[in-house]
C-alpha cells in the first residue's frame, strides 16, 4: 500500500462538506484527488472550496480512477448498494453515508461483497447523536444500574405538520427507500446498548400525501408522518418508538431505558438516571475518557493502515438497521407482527 491513502467522492452534500472532507484532510498522508457531485458545478464549487484537484463527470469515474485507493460515498440511500458494490469489486475500501441502503436485500449485497474481500475495509457512517453517552449506557447495564432491562421508549417529536414543505428526500421513496425518517438511526443506537429486535408491528400514517418535488411537481408521499412501533427484544424487554412530525408541543420525550432496578434516560444531549426509591432523576456525569465522540474519518483510514477495526458502523449492525425498517413497512402494510431476522429472497 501506498503511505498516502488517495480517496474519490462520490456525493458531497452537507456531512460530507462539513465533516468527512475536513475530518479525511486533517489527517496525515490522506489526500483527497477527485469529486464527484450532482452536477459538475456542484462538483467544481466543492472542489475549488478544499482544493481537491479533479471533479468527475461521473460517480463511476471516481472508481475506475487509478489514483483512488478508497472511495466516500456521500449520496443518498438509492446509490448506496451500487457505488459499494462496483467499489468493492474494484478492490477499493467504501465508507458510506448513512442509512445503508433502501432495502435490506440491498444491505445484504453489501454485506455479502464485504465478506467475500475481506481484504477491502468498508464502513457506514454512524448515527451520531449518541455518541458521547453509548459507553456510560454500555457501563451502567453491565454493571446492573437497570438491573433486568423491561422496556425501552423512543419518542421523537418533529413539531407540527408542515402542510407546506416541499418534498425532501427523506420523504421520497425513491431516494430514501424503507428508511423513515430518524427510525433507523434510534434502532441503530438501540442496537448498540441492548441488542436487536426478534419481532416487529407497527402503525403509521400519511396526512399530506403529495408534495412538490425539487422541480415543482407534485409527487407521492410514502413515508408516514406519524409512527408508531412496538417490537420484542431478544434481552426479553418491550421497544416501543414513536416518530412524529405532527406532535407540536409535546413535552417528556427522548429515549428511555426502564429496569427492574432503574431508569435512564438520554434526553438533549444529556444522561439521566434514577433507582428504585429515587423520586426523580438525576444528571449523570460521565467521565471525559468515557465519552465517545466523532471520529468516523479516523477510524476509516485506521482501519485500512490496519492499526483497528470498524466499530462505528459495521455493515453487519447496517443490516440488522436495514431489516428492521423494512420489517417495520411490512407491518403497516400487512397489519401483522414481522419476525426478524427478516425473510428475504436473496
Amino acid at each position: 500500500m501506498s503511505d498516502t491513502i488517495k480517496i474519490g467522492i462520490i456525493g458531497a452534500g452537507s456531512n460530507t462538506t462539513s465533516r468527512h472532507i475536513p475530518g479525511l484532510q486533517a489527517i496525515e498522508g490522506v489526500e483527497i484527488v477527485g469529486v464527484c457531485n450532482r452536477s459538475r458545478d456542484s462538483s467544481q464549487r466543492v472542489a475549488d472550496e478544499f482544493g481537491i484537484p479533479k471533479i468527475y463527470d461521473n460517480w463511476c469515474d471516481a472508481i475506475d480512477d487509478e489514483e483512488t485507493g478508497a472511495i466516500v460515498i456521500g449520496t443518498w440511500p438509492y446509490m448506496h448498494c451500487r457505488c459499494t458494490l462496483a467499489s468493492i469489486e474494484a478492490g477499493k475500501h467504501v465508507m458510506t453515508e448513512a442509512r445503508m441502503a433502501r432495502n435490506a436485500v440491498e444491505a445484504h449485497m453489501m454485506l455479502d461483497a464485504s465478506q467475500t474481500n475481506p481484504d477491502v475495509v468498508t464502513q457506514i457512517v454512524p448515527s451520531p447523536m449518541t455518541l458521547k453517552v453509548d459507553n456510560a449506557i454500555k457501563r451502567l447495564i453491565a454493571e446492573g444500574f437497570l438491573g433486568d432491562i423491561l422496556a425501552v421508549d423512543i419518542h421523537h417529536a418533529g413539531g407540527f405538520l408542515d402542510t407546506e414543505e416541499g418534498l425532501h428526500w427523506r420523504m421520497n421513496f425513491d431516494y430514501s427507500g424503507y428508511n423513515i425518517q430518524a427510525l433507523g438511526i434510534y434502532y441503530e443506537a438501540v442496537l448498540r446498548w441492548a441488542g436487536e429486535a426478534t419481532s416487529v408491528m407497527a402503525k403509521g400514517k400519511t396526512y399530506v400525501t403529495m408534495r412538490k418535488d425539487e422541480n415543482g411537481l407534485m409527487r407521492p408521499v410514502r413515508i408516514p408522518q406519524h409512527l408508531d412501533v412496538i417490537a420484542d427484544m431478544a434481552c426479553g424487554a418491550q421497544l416501543h418508538v414513536q416518530q412524529s412530525t405532527v406532535n407540536g408541543l409535546m413535552q417528556g420525550g427522548g429515549v428511555y431505558l426502564f429496569g427492574s432496578e432503574g431508569t435512564l434516560r438520554f434526553f438533549g444531549g444529556e444522561l439521566y438516571g434514577g433507582k428504585k426509591g429515587d423520586d426523580d432523576l438525576q444528571a449523570i456525569e460521565i467521565p471525559a475518557d468515557e465519552q465517545g465522540g466523532w471520529r468516523v474519518e479516523e477510524e476509516f483510514i485506521s482501519a485500512i493502515r490496519g492499526i483497528e477495526v470498524i466499530t462505528h458502523t459495521c455493515f453487519e449492525d447496517g443490516v440488522k438497521y436495514m431489516e428492521f425498517v423494512e420489517a417495520v413497512t411490512r407491518s403497516m402494510a400487512n397489519g401483522r407482527s414481522i419476525p426478524l431476522p427478516l425473510e428475504l429472497d436473496l
